[in-house]
């Protein structure tokens, strides 16, 4: 299980400061830049059939390095991606979200999120927690420490981690053509856990 290193706290006069580099396109060019990055995120699916095969680890490296570049409130980055490859754990994720899921069907969302559901086929049974060679995992950070060892707040964590989570499946998607399964919340170790796996 790899974890990115968090970024100490540092006082805002000793922030480095990075000028903003712009390069204009041409119109005609942005006109085509944008049309295809539109039809190759439009190819993007959510299904429900996984490969196990191997994705090279700097392509999810450089994935998620894409992801943490999402602005965020204050600029607090209020993230943590974890990647897990161990079968253990993985088998242990999986146990976990089952056991929301099978809540989740049974009684907490209603008989009417059940019925819109019927016609995807979906249960909480979740094989391919198993089948998939990496899983992604996001943590939401409602809070930080500063410098000085105090508690600072993270401001719209929720709003720049869903941010962060989208330019990740672009960047998935432009990189390693993947279908990604829709995300899933559960709560693990007393935090708040948005999964995704990859598909093919």
């Amino acid at each position: 299980m790899k974890e990115f290193p968090r970024v100490a706290w540092l006082s805002e006069e000793n922030v480095e400061h990075i000028p903003f580099s712009h390069t204009r396109y041409p119109e005609k060019e942005m006109i085509k830049r944008s049309q295809e990055f539109y039809e190759l995120l439009n190819k993007r699916r959510s299904v429900r059939f996984i490969s196990n095969e191997q994705i090279p680890m700097e392509v999810i490296d450089n994935v998620i390095k894409s992801a943490g570049t999402a602005p965020s409130g204050a600029h607090t980055e209020p993230w943590t991606f974890v990647i897990v490859k161990d079968l253990d754990v993985k088998h242990k994720i999986r146990e976990i979200i089952e056991e929301e899921e099978e809540i989740n069907y049974l009684k907490r969302m209603g008989r009417q999120w059940v019925t819109d559901l019927k016609k995807l086929r979906t249960n909480w049974i979740k094989e391919y927690l198993d089948t998939a060679p990496v899983l992604i995992l996001i943590f939401k950070q409602v809070h930080g420490f500063a410098a000085n060892g105090k508690r600072k707040v993270h401001y719209y964590n929720e709003i720049s981690v869903s941010i962060a989570c989208g330019i990740l499946l672009a960047a998935l998607q432009v990189c390693y053509p993947l279908h990604l399964a829709p995300k899933r919340e559960v709560v693990l170790e007393g935090q708040t856990v948005a999964l995704f796996t990859n598909f093919s």
